[in-house]
């Protein structure tokens, strides 16, 4: 079963977020709570696996508690999925929540089924990145940002393989598909992800298409 915390100041939002989960058998609502401030508290006594996360809320924004939550130096061992609710006029928080470690993206006016698969992909420690939606942002952010060289040191730590994986990664392949492009088994393709993600010191999927991008492994359009 699939906990999740709807974290959201609109109380309509979470009534209708929570009806279109809970008619799931394999996720359930845990709580709700109306800004970042309570999410956080309600994190740590609720314990979810996925929280979606409003961007824009009083008290605490959604970016801000996404820190809070995901900080790698605090103390508490539980540490949830996060998955970011934006829409398009909220640009300029979709790169800094990227870097806090969110794991996805989805538009509040998406349909009830991408929600759904959406909180199943978080919550099975894949990232969310729609290539009609995130990779764009992400696009547009890092082709805005300084970018470190191809020869980064950090790329230096890769395999020739592997980085032949990070590039497929960052243009928003999916294991399935890093492994028929490179004619590997699945398993194998997971592997080599896990080993980069430990190498570069990166959280998840989502912080390694940034790396890819900022160190122009891949270019903003490529594979478009």
């Amino acid at each position: 079963m699939i906990r999740t915390l709807i974290v959201d100041d609109q109380s309509m939002i979470r009534v209708g977020i929570r009806a279109i989960l809970e008619s799931q058998d394999d996720i359930t609502v845990a709580g709700e709570a109306e800004n970042g401030r309570i999410g956080i508290e309600r994190c740590r006594s609720l314990r979810p696996d996925v929280v979606l996360m409003d961007v824009r809320m009083p008290v605490l924004d959604g970016l801000a508690a996404t820190r809070a939550l995901l900080d790698p130096g605090r103390t508490e061992r539980h540490t949830p999925r996060v998955l970011m609710l934006t829409t398009f006029d909220l640009d300029d928080y979709i790169y800094a929540a990227l870097q806090a470690g969110a794991s996805g993206f989805l538009l509040k006016d998406n349909e009830p089924e991408d929600l759904i698969r959406a909180v199943r992909i978080v919550a099975s420690g894949e990232a969310l990145l729609a290539p009609s939606v995130t990779r764009r942002l992400i696009e547009h952010f890092v082709e805005s940002r300084p970018r470190r060289p191809a020869s980064a040191p950090a790329l230096n730590r890769l395999t020739d393989r592997e980085r032949e994986v990070l590039r497929l990664l960052t243009l928003g392949m999916s294991n399935a598909e890093i492994a028929a492009s490179l004619f590997i088994a699945e398993q194998t393709t997971k592997t080599h992800v896990s080993r980069i993600l430990q190498k570069l010191g990166l959280r998840d999927r989502v912080q390694a298409v940034v790396f890819g991008y900022e160190t122009g492994l891949v270019t903003p359009g490529q594979g478009n």
